[in-house]
């Protein structure tokens, strides 16, 4: 059972709290000496350190300062910020259904001026067509034991990935081709998909690779993530969809996409490669 809210978010907070204090030890002060330097109460420091007071961003900052460690700060600020709502958790989504997590990152999509989409198993929700994103979150809906309002969800779905036709907006996507082999639908749905993906290829904004089975890869398949301008990743495991919003976070998936990229195959190969998962439905 996935754990609770509530405790990833104390979790959180430990971890940022052991972050602080090897800090503190390694720039060779005691907590005392820390308190001074930061202008407030000795117990102030022992109450972060042992993670009972979540710090503010300044005392954040100040404790980084203090010890000559002004370069982890602003990691540490967005470890802070993204301790309590790191995770969506599915047992909040028995509450509020599909629909709601749908429509919680409607302005995120309007915002955000570059998308980098990575995709390891299904086809990526901007390109999904009604159909095929019924049967997927029907998929979801069941495993999870989540409210039935896949419908609705669709709906929100289709709504917010209209940004894709947007010219402001540009998108660039990294597909295994295994996305295009997987069956999470029936044949016809899936056939008028691919179809759909082969129209998605051409609009001006839109950027398709895909990284073929014979691909001499220098990384791994990983799971889906989405990478939002340079200051947010999206990134799904089975229990949660984390938020990571450090620097160095965004950093990595941002040099994975990267390496990715680099293997895969784009415009004529990509659209074969399409073709052939079209011509080899039952």
């Amino acid at each position: 059972m996935p754990a609770h809210p509530s405790s990833n978010v104390q979790k959180a907070r430990e971890a940022l709290a052991g972050r602080l204090s090897e800090i503190r030890k390694d720039a060779g002060m005691s907590g005392r000496e820390l308190a001074v330097r930061c202008g407030w109460s000795e117990s102030k420091s022992s109450r972060i350190e042992n993670a009972k007071t979540p710090p503010s961003d300044a005392d954040i900052s100040a404790w980084c300062h203090a010890c000559g460690a002004d370069d982890q700060a602003s990691d540490l600020v967005a470890a802070n910020r993204q301790s309590t709502d790191a995770h969506v958790q599915w047992k909040r989504l028995q509450r509020s259904g599909l629909r709601r997590l749908q429509e919680s990152t409607g302005d995120l999509y309007q915002r955000t001026r570059v998308f980098r989409v990575y995709v390891s198993d299904v086809i990526p929700g901007f390109l999904q067509t009604p159909k095929y994103a019924t049967a997927l979150l029907s998929c979801i809906a069941d495993f999870r034991g989540t409210l039935d309002d896949v419908s609705d969800a669709v709906a929100a779905r289709m709504k917010r990935s209209a940004v894709l036709n947007n010219g402001a907006h540009r998108f660039s996507f990294v597909l295994e081709e295994s996305v295009l082999r997987y069956r999470v639908c029936s044949a016809e749905t899936m056939a008028a998909q691919l179809g759909h993906l082969l129209g998605v290829m051409d609009l001006p904004n839109v950027a398709v690779g895909i990284l073929p089975f014979s691909a001499q890869r220098t990384v791994w398949p990983m799971p889906t993530f989405t990478i939002f301008d340079d200051t947010r990743v999206h990134a799904d495991t089975l229990d949660a969809a984390s938020t990571l919003t450090q620097p160095s976070q965004v950093e990595l998936y941002a040099r994975a996409f990267d390496r990715l990229s680099q293997g895969a195959v784009r415009g004529a190969p990509a659209r074969s490669l399409v073709a052939d998962a079209l011509a080899h439905l039952d």
